[in-house]
């Protein structure tokens, strides 16, 4: 277990007692049919897993024909505004979707109910998914609250043709690095990759940074507090991690030279013409349209991402691994999306059911099949990566990380929130060329003490 928390079976025993109240008392959601069936509601935002999903449910049904499942889809903004106030109003689904920044904040304000608690989930056993996924989601309590569903890592796409163009090959982004002095081998292939409107590349002397029409990485804005897909991998690859344990630290990391100097290499590109700037992107930018449009050669994302890039119209789009940094390898963030039970739910065992099941082996199995993300039981995995495979796509760039165990987690801590809207303005900032990166300095003074 790579967190700091206690097993998650440690707190069993205490919620069931737990279980057992909320069934009488509970109010929500959950809409009685008839004397001995319900409907449950179920919440998720990434439409390219709506219907795998919608299979599983049906095989859930099946085998529980005492519960209806309605699943509901909303673009990944609108799901947290209509969750947010589906809380506040006590109509949030049964059952939802949901990311390690936002967890936190609901156990904090009891809005989750522990898996420990309920007979079908408190029977899953945590050492059946990927090493290290259910630990995330064990609260600083001990309570359980998700049920692993998928997990995701970080790698690059390229436009294959201006790949070729550039006088390169696939095998030329194989074990490349990356240091923040000069560089490395990545950024020779990003200058490489860059044109500007005379068809000058970035590593020729005639090139011109303020006229470029090609950049060699797409931008995804300043990535904000935890830079997942934009500078999350720089950092992480100089031995640099968010805070000073795995999960719910106590301290954030903002002030270590080591995440100054990844910024300043990353942001430097923006001067090179390497990198669109902020003003040209806005803070919303979009790195699949930049590679879909050709103003972007190369960009690194996530593993959810794989079939958005290479279902792109007109464009051939490879994936390669990240480069390797000053450790000697290279490091991804390991995120893992779960499934919680909301604790407006007025049926709990039956929701628990249902989580149960979408995490079960039937279930991940018919998501790996459908090769749309990264399953988080192993075998269902193996499935995926051969589903992928049957399509002419390699996604171990992803699993090798996983499998190598260069990875750090996202973030887990108290009052995410509040230090995601100090920090992400910053990150803005460094990114637009107003702000010095050493400056993060003082302002991790303020984040940590948020968590005193």
């Amino acid at each position: 277990m790579r967190g700091s928390q206690a097993p998650r079976h440690a707190a069993r025993s205490a919620g069931l007692g737990l279980a057992a109240a909320l069934a009488v008392t509970a109010t929500g959601c959950g809409v009685a049919v008839g004397d001995d069936s319900v409907d449950l509601d179920y919440w998720l935002w990434d439409a390219n897993q709506l219907l795998p999903y919608q299979q599983c449910v049906d095989a859930f049904e099946e085998e529980n024909p005492d519960v209806r499942v309605r699943i509901s889809q909303y673009g990944f903004d609108d799901y947290w505004m209509k969750l947010t106030a589906g809380f506040v109003a006590g109509t949030a689904p049964d059952v939802f979707t949901d990311h390690l920044s936002r967890y936190p904040e609901y156990v904090q304000r009891d809005l989750l109910l522990d898996l420990d608690s309920l007979d079908a989930t408190a029977a899953v056993d945590a050492d059946e998914f990927q090493e290290g996924l259910a630990d995330l989601w064990v609260g600083q309590d001990g309570g359980w609250y998700g049920m692993p569903k998928d997990f995701d890592t970080v790698a690059v796409f390229y436009n294959e043709t201006m790949l070729s163009e550039a006088g390169l090959t696939p095998e030329d982004l194989q074990d490349l690095d990356w240091n923040p002095q000069d560089g490395g081998s990545f950024e020779e292939v990003v200058a490489r990759l860059t044109v500007d409107s005379q068809g000058h590349r970035g590593d020729e002397e005639e090139f011109d940074p303020d006229d470029v029409v090609t950049y060699g990485l797409a931008s995804q804005g300043s990535g904000g507090t935890s830079g997942q897909t934009m500078w999350s991998w720089t950092a992480g690859s100089t031995g640099w991690r968010f805070t000073d344990t795995d999960v719910w630290g106590q301290e954030y990391n903002f002030d270590d030279p080591r995440l100054h100097e990844s910024l300043d290499w990353l942001f430097g590109f923006v001067d090179k013409g390497y990198l669109a700037s902020y003003e040209e992107v806005g803070g919303d930018a979009n790195a699949q349209q930049q590679l879909g449009s050709g103003q972007a050669a190369m960009t690194t994302d996530g593993s959810w991402m794989i079939n958005s890039y290479t279902r792109l119209d007109g464009v051939d789009v490879g994936i390669a691994g990240l480069p390797s940094g000053p450790t000697g390898h290279p490091v991804s963030m390991y995120n893992g999306l779960a499934d919680s039970i909301s604790a407006d739910t007025d049926h709990p065992q039956e929701a628990a059911r249902l989580v149960a099941f979408l995490g079960s082996e039937t279930c991940q199995n018919i998501v790996g099949d459908a090769a749309v993300v990264l399953p988080a039981r192993p075998a269902s995995t193996d499935r995926a990566v051969e589903a992928f495979a049957e399509r002419g796509i390699d996604v171990s760039p992803f699993t090798d990380l996983v499998e190598e165990q260069h990875t750090m987690f996202y973030p887990v801590t108290d009052q995410f929130g509040a230090i995601d809207a100090l920090m992400t303005p910053a990150m803005d900032e460094i990114y637009i060329g107003g702000r010095d990166a050493e400056t993060l300095a003082d302002l991790n003074e303020r984040v940590n003490a948020m968590l005193e």
